[in-house]
């Protein structure tokens, strides 16, 4: 961490490698970085989150003063086959060349849909990204997957396109509502249940929630992009076979991804719907003989700490979300995967899950 208190995590990847730079008041970064490539004679187009702009007006408006800005509405239902198009044809009016730079400004939604714009429209341009969340902080906004989903499924259409540096300001937490903020926290439980028990632990022994002002949330941040740093360098299109690579990274998810879809973009925050993944994937660990019987209370006890669900709000039918499953990106040869806890901290791949067993996991969230 340099005098200023900033840190650059380097993502390497040969050619594709870019940085993460994290800290306060990036500001002046974005600025020059944005002077650079308008001095080369490229242009610059920004995509910003609508609620952002709504929200931190001040992050955004001396970005935003000279150059074409899209704005995004907010929510999951943005991330859209049509929001795409609008999104394209905006880059097509305004005669976005191969040489430009679209910067994505705002949350995973938003990182998603200008990402998947940026690699597919003329085949692929370069672009940015600013988380502006938590939850994209740590996670989202760090790796080169984009993409748009479909009414049967999350994430169905995309692309894996590396940015060309992330900036991570940390001060504009500050202005997240902290509904937003849990969702984030699931995320960074995710990486500790994963592959980081030390981070595990540091969120259970913390004597008050994390928020926005925590000191501690700096290093947690950095822990997080390190850690997925390190998994997207060894496996960077999640190929990898066997029980590892960057596959570990769906912990939760399959589970979530079919909450959400069942129950419609929206209904609940995507870091809601991993927390309820989370409680899913560490019992059906249980079920297949692995994970201590202590481990489903300390995991309920702190996402109720942030609020964050442990069961599903409304019953949703297990046939849907099953359904949903079986359309996952993930399935292999027909056959569902799941990432598994061995243990807290260490996790591992299995496409060995009996159907029996995810449906008693269902029902114990409260599916019906």
């Amino acid at each position: 961490m340099n005098s200023a208190g900033k840190e650059i995590i380097q993502v390497d990847l040969g050619a594709r490698s870019y940085p993460i730079h994290i800290g306060r008041d990036l500001e002046s970064e974005l600025l020059e970085m944005k002077e650079v490539l308008l001095d080369r004679g490229r242009k610059v187009v920004a995509v910003f989150d609508q609620g952002l702009m709504d929200a931190n007006p001040r992050f955004c408006e001396k970005f935003r003063a000279d150059v074409p800005v899209f704005r995004a509405p907010s929510g999951e239902e943005t991330k859209s086959v049509q929001r795409l198009a609008e999104l394209w044809d905006f880059l097509s009016a305004g005669k976005i060349d191969r040489s430009s730079s679209l910067f994505a400004f705002g949350g995973g939604v938003t990182g998603d849909l200008a990402g998947f714009a940026a690699a597919s429209y003329l085949r692929g341009v370069s672009f940015y990204q600013v988380p502006t969340t938590l939850l994209a902080m740590v996670d989202s906004s760090v790796g080169g997957k984009t993409g748009i989903n479909l009414s049967s499924g999350k994430n169905l259409v995309g692309a894996f396109h590396q940015p060309s540096a992330v900036y991570v300001d940390l001060g504009c937490l500050d202005s997240l509502p902290v509904r937003e903020f849990s969702a984030g926290i699931a995320e960074i439980i995710k990486y500790g249940l994963l592959g980081n028990a030390q981070l595990y632990r540091r969120l259970l022994d913390f004597s008050s929630p994390l928020r926005s002002s925590s000191p501690e949330l700096n290093e947690i941040v950095r822990d997080c992009c390190s850690d997925k740093a390190r998994i997207v360098e060894n496996d960077e299109r999640e190929t990898a076979e066997g029980t590892g690579g960057r596959a570990l990274l769906n912990l939760g998810h399959t589970f979530a991804h079919s909450i959400e879809a069942v129950s419609g973009y929206g209904s609940y925050l995507h870091g809601e719907a991993v927390a309820v993944g989370l409680v899913c994937a560490l019992r059906l660990s249980r079920l297949m003989g692995h994970c201590g019987e202590g481990d489903e209370a300390g995991l309920v006890n702190l996402l109720k700490a942030y609020e964050l669900p442990d069961r599903l709000g409304d019953p949703l039918r297990v046939d849907d979300l099953l359904g949903v499953m079986r359309s996952d990106k993930k399935v292999l040869a027909g056959n569902l995967r799941f990432v598994l806890m061995e243990n807290i901290g260490k996790s591992f791949v299995s496409s060995e899950v009996e159907i029996s067993a995810v449906e008693e996991v269902w029902k114990s969230v409260g599916a019906e």
